[in-house]
């Protein structure tokens, strides 16, 4: 009998180590498929809202068919078998995912809408199989371990705490090791390798024949994991670089003789270097050149920070115009810095790039600065804390006292929303705001200025150029030729409430409804 109650304490000690591991895998899942979407389909809330919801949609049909199936086949050897195939499922459809994305990434690049979203249904049909499967495993294991209904109170709770606590393994493993340094699909192969391993051994102690028979999972997955794991996760034409950090899938392409930055669903370029430092165009980057020159001339820079580095478009361009001047860029993904030096150029020695959020690093700089940029779009959002009344003030104390600040703010046709809220927050704590359309885009750029600054002092301060860079003078061309009147709108955004991923949804819903998917800007676009 003594050694029949050791062999239960040991089932029942690897029936808790399941558990544990099938809560794990199922945030690494979890995080794996929405990491793999946010390549096609971006970050915004609408779509993490749809992953979560359908993640938890079907956890509740596990739960239903876990329970359902532990009352009829009350067996360790079908819960392990279970588990096995859950762990096949994982890394099987993950992969598939995988593929699909990547034919829809190609649609998306030419607009492809049917194909972009034939190609969303089938990530949907795929994410429910291992999701499911996975929701069977906590109603079966109580089921198992419930020996006396005394204790079944303790036992179903040790089961979801293990679960629970492996799920937060899941997602700090996930997302901060192996995403980033091994990538999603290699991830996906991890963990539901592990669960896959996990089930074997737990049917090899209650069933070997079982066991034998269920040797065949790692060999079909093996030619599936070596062929699917293969190649670019994406295959634009002329990519030259992608990697997947902890924030973002990036992505480095090359058009003519300029290099572009991607990120993400690759619906906006973020940066830019062509060979030589030729800009061939006047782009929102651009226009943060004439920020200074809404101040009463002569005007002189002698500092610039940046909130939003990406590679360095605009320190780059601050550089050629103003000379080496002092330069601090903060970017918060260390791996679009390290691009920045490997395909932008990015090496000169008056730029300090300094890796962290923008909010935070901001804070432990003295400046003062003559010009603060911000450009921190992780698209379609600007982060919430970089909008507020309370972060502005923030800025303003880092400022000259004839400093100035401008921010990139994106808009809808017909719709100034976000432009008018964040002009109305900027006035509460500087005398005067100034509006750029940039041409060819839906960007406007606000400029805030110390000192009370007239609309005027921009088209004086270019008659009044002289001998200059040809980009300084384009840009101030620009911007004087694409002011627009300003509009505050009574939003304020605060510390307290800041409704800038409301407004920006209702743009984004407003402009596909108007507009409809074709009116997304392509890859060459």
């Amino acid at each position: 009998m003594a050694v029949k109650a050791e062999d239960a304490t040991t089932n029942r000690n690897y029936l808790y180590f399941t558990v544990f591991i099938a809560g794990m895998c199922t945030l690494a899942v979890e995080f794996v498929t929405s990491r793999m979407l946010q390549t096609v389909f971006g970050t915004s809330n609408i779509v993490w809202a749809n992953v979560i919801g359908l993640v938890l949609l079907f956890l509740t049909a596990g739960y239903f068919l876990g329970g359902w199936l532990a009352d009829k086949r009350p067996y360790p050897h079908i819960f392990y078998s279970l588990v096995a195939v859950t762990g096949f499922a994982s890394v099987f459809f993950l992969l598939l995912t995988s593929v699909v994305l990547k034919t829809a990434a190609a649609s998306l690049a030419v607009l492809n809408v049917g194909a972009i979203l034939s190609s969303l249904v089938i990530v949907v049909v795929t994410l429910a199989v291992p999701i499911t499967l996975l929701g069977c495993a906590s109603p079966f294991a109580i089921r198992l371990a419930v020996q006396d209904v005394a204790q079944a109170g303790r036992v179903s709770g040790r089961i979801y705490a293990l679960s629970t606590l492996g799920s937060l393994l899941g997602t700090y493993l996930s997302v901060l090791l192996f995403i980033p340094e091994a990538g999603s699909r290699v991830t996906a192969v991890l963990f539901g390798g592990v669960l896959l391993l996990v089930g074997l051994v737990g049917v090899w102690q209650t069933r070997r024949r079982v066991a034998l028979a269920g040797l065949i999972l790692p060999l079909l997955l093996a030619p599936v994991v070596f062929i699917w794991t293969q190649g670019d996760i994406k295959a634009y034409e002329g990519q030259l670089f992608e990697t997947e950090s902890a924030y973002n899938y990036i992505q480095v392409v090359r058009q003519g003789d300029c290099n572009y930055l991607l990120l993400n669903e690759g619906q906006a370029y973020h940066s830019f270097y062509c060979d030589g430092g030729r800009v061939p165009r006047i782009s929102v980057w651009s226009i943060m050149l004439a920020a200074p020159y809404f101040n009463e001339g002569p005007v002189t820079v002698d500092n610039l920070a940046v909130v939003g580095l990406a590679t360095g478009t605009i320190p780059k361009q601050y550089s050629r115009v103003f000379g080496p001047i002092p330069i601090d860029g903060i970017e918060l993904d260390p791996e679009i810095v390290q691009a920045g030096r490997d395909y932008f150029a990015l090496t000169e020695p008056n730029i300090n790039a300094i890796v962290g959020d923008g909010r935070y690093q901001l804070n432990q700089l003295d400046g003062p600065y003559d010009v603060i940029t911000i450009d921190a779009y992780r698209v379609p959002y600007i982060p919430w804390h970089l909008t507020t009344r309370d972060y502005f003030a923030e800025v303003k104390a880092r400022l000259t006292d004839d400093g100035v600040v401008a921010m990139n703010v994106g808009r809808a046709p017909n719709d100034r929303r976000l432009v008018d809220a964040m002009t109305a927050t900027l006035l509460e704590l500087f005398p005067s705001v100034h509006a750029i359309d940039v041409p060819g885009t839906l960007n406007t750029i606000l400029v805030a200025t110390v000192q009370p600054t007239s609309p005027d002092n921009l088209a004086e301060n270019l008659a009044q150029l002289g001998s200059v860079d040809p980009l300084l003078r384009a840009a101030v061309e620009t911007a004087v030729a694409h002011q627009v009147p300003i509009n505050p709108s009574d939003v304020i955004f605060t510390d307290e409430r800041a409704p800038v991923e409301t407004i920006i949804d209702s743009l984004v819903i407003r402009y596909l409804l108007q507009e409809g998917p074709e009116g997304l800007p392509g890859l060459g676009q």
